[in-house]
């Protein structure tokens, strides 16, 4: 039993140090921003999003999306997207190496970015445990550990898409009030040449 224990143990340590960390990247873009990811071994699940939060503009607000290439290590693509305003996206890796992810602005603005990218990869444990026992155990918490990561991944997904819902609701706002502020202004100005006609005409009736 102090055996049984001991392998659980040892495998759970080699779970926790195998996940690679979600790497979040916030950053400005002008025309093009590349980025590389390193997948350490082939077979692992690549999960990728991205949204466009903000522009560098506060008086526009552009529905023009970005273009996405994704390439793999020799170069090859594996994904490609074009216009888009938010996406989120998996692939397996079918080589290990760096992974590059390259961002296209078409937008005359520049535009804030939130960028998220990570892979799994779970060893194998048969080789070292034996026990028939410890085998749904250790197959939780593989199931434990990836949804862990999913709902990580998931919640900075949903912030990042509450934030851009953010920024458009104060645009549209700021634009609404500007909007009331130019008709007022306009209806307080014709109001005020109507007075000036009116008192002209009625000068020139009583000089006539």
């Amino acid at each position: 039993m102090k055996l049984g224990l001991l392998n659980v143990a040892i495998v759970v340590v080699i779970l926790l140090c195998s996940l690679n960390t979600l790497l979040g990247i916030r950053f400005m873009i002008d025309r093009e921003e590349c980025f590389s990811h390193n997948v350490q071994y082939e077979g692992d699940t690549v999960h990728a999003s991205f949204v466009v939060i903000s522009t560098d503009s506060s008086l526009h607000y552009t529905q023009e999306g970005l273009d996405l290439v994704v390439k793999g290590p020799s170069g090859d693509q594996i994904q490609d997207f074009q216009n888009k305003i938010s996406e989120k996206f998996e692939f397996v890796a079918r080589h290990k190496g760096p992974y590059r992810f390259c961002f296209t602005n078409k937008s005359p603005y520049r535009e804030k970015i939130d960028f998220d990218v990570h892979s799994n990869h779970f060893p194998p444990t048969d080789q070292h445990v034996k026990d028939e026992h410890l085998t749904p155990l250790l197959d939780q918490i593989i199931k434990l550990e990836e949804a862990l990561f999913n709902i990580q991944y998931e919640q900075h997904w949903l912030e990042a898409q509450t934030e851009r819902q953010a920024i458009v609701n104060n645009a549209m706002s700021s634009r609404a009030i500007h909007k009331a502020i130019l008709e007022s202004a306009a209806l307080i100005g014709t109001s005020i040449l109507q007075v000036h006609l009116l008192h002209r005409l009625f000068e020139r009736k009583l000089v006539t």
